[in-house]
């Protein structure tokens, strides 16, 4: 079985949204990385010294590839990532090799035979 990375960078009240969206496209877990900090095109407003962006999260989601391109998907709907500027960025690079997954191959290969 061969998995995707899925990496979100999302706005902190949108984690958990954003999780159960992934989830039901067939994401099994995920590691969050709490108050990330990013600047985009444009410096980043301050007053006096403090940033006034919201916080971010880091999501890490490891995915099996057939199921990688529907989740990601799920994730930019519901972060508003195309709709609404400066919200976050999803992507996906290709796992060479995992291990400790064995627990998610098991649930994972019933789903994904029915997906081919």
């Amino acid at each position: 079985m061969h998995f995707k990375l899925i990496i979100a960078l999302v706005e902190d009240d949108k984690t958990d949204a954003i999780m159960n969206a992934a989830r039901e496209a067939g994401a099994t877990g995920a590691t969050v990385i709490h108050q990330a900090r990013w600047e985009g095109l444009e410096k980043s407003k301050t007053f006096f010294g403090l940033t006034l962006e919201t916080q971010r999260d880091v999501i890490l989601f490891l995915v099996e590839e057939h199921l990688s391109r529907n989740i990601l998907e799920e994730i930019c709907r519901c972060g508003e990532f195309d709709s609404k500027p400066g919200t976050g960025i999803a992507f996906q690079i290709d796992v060479e090799d995992a291990i400790g997954v064995a627990h998610q191959i098991e649930s994972l290969t019933e789903v994904v035979e029915e997906e081919l």
